[in-house]
């Protein structure tokens, strides 16, 4: 799978959280951050993991979670990561 596809996969996956304005999902790339550019509160995080594990079909270590950046290709690194795991 694609990085692009994983970033428009998790982009759909952000337009059903509320605390996300769907404005700041035009010009989503692999440095935009969740806290800063996106002003998502840091505790919607494992939320948008939650689904993001869905959407994937994937599931991530607690450790992974632990240590999640607040960047979208931490979040891609980490879908990576866990599908080769399950390969």
């Amino acid at each position: 799978m694609e990085r692009q596809e994983i970033i428009d996969g998790l982009i759909e996956v952000l337009r059903t959280v509320r605390t996300i304005d769907p404005e700041k999902l035009n010009n989503v790339t692999e440095e935009t951050d969740f806290l800063t550019d996106m002003n998502t509160p840091s505790t919607e995080l494992i939320n948008i993991a939650a689904k993001v594990e869905q959407k994937f079909d994937v599931e991530f270590e607690d450790d992974d979670i632990d240590n999640l950046g607040s960047k979208v290709k931490d979040i891609v690194d980490l879908i990576i990561r866990a599908k080769e795991r399950e390969a």
